[in-house]
């Protein structure tokens, strides 16, 4: 079973071997996460996203992470929030399973996820949470050995807390 933390923190930071981009659907930055992941990478990143032309939703694409202490960047575009019953759940779910399975394929021991779909996309915050946590879990990991939440405030460093406190 993989090991989980859970953190506050800025993910640009983190020396791990791949880091979660909750990037758009082009790959080419953005607000938020995915904004901060590019500036902090440097140039780089975006001339190494632009030939993956983008990525759709729930699915995943790798880069190297250039100027970050992280070896790669897997960058997932997570759903838009509407109302939970267009797939949402599904999708959202389906971003860390493609996310894993490439850190698996790309020898990754550790990966940090921010909270995907949690900023301007308006996923409510506890049910992606309970999404993470459950993707996280049943993930059959060969590979990777510890996921980290990083959590990018106090409120949802504790709805972390508390989804991981009922699921144990």
């Amino acid at each position: 079973m993989v090991e989980i933390e859970i953190i506050q923190g800025d993910i640009t930071k983190l020396d791990v071997d791949a880091i979660v981009n909750a990037a758009n659907c082009s790959l080419l930055g953005g607000g938020g996460v995915d904004g901060a992941i590019h500036r902090a990478a440097g140039p780089e990143l975006l001339k190494a996203c632009i030939p993956l032309n983008g990525c759709e939703t729930g699915k995943a694409k790798i880069t190297p992470g250039f100027r970050l202490p992280a070896k790669f960047v897997i960058h997932t575009p997570g759903p838009i929030y509407r109302d939970g019953l267009h797939g949402e759940p599904e999708l959202l779910e389906s971003c860390y399973r493609s996310c894993l399975d490439l850190a698996e394929e790309n020898g990754c021991e550790t990966v940090a996820f921010p909270a995907i779909s949690c900023g301007v996309y308006g996923y409510p915050w506890e049910a992606a949470t309970e999404i993470a946590v459950k993707a996280v879990r049943e993930f059959p990991a060969k590979t990777v050995k510890k996921v980290i939440f990083c959590c990018f405030g106090e409120q949802m460093l504790k709805i972390y807390r508390e989804v991981m406190a009922k699921a144990s």
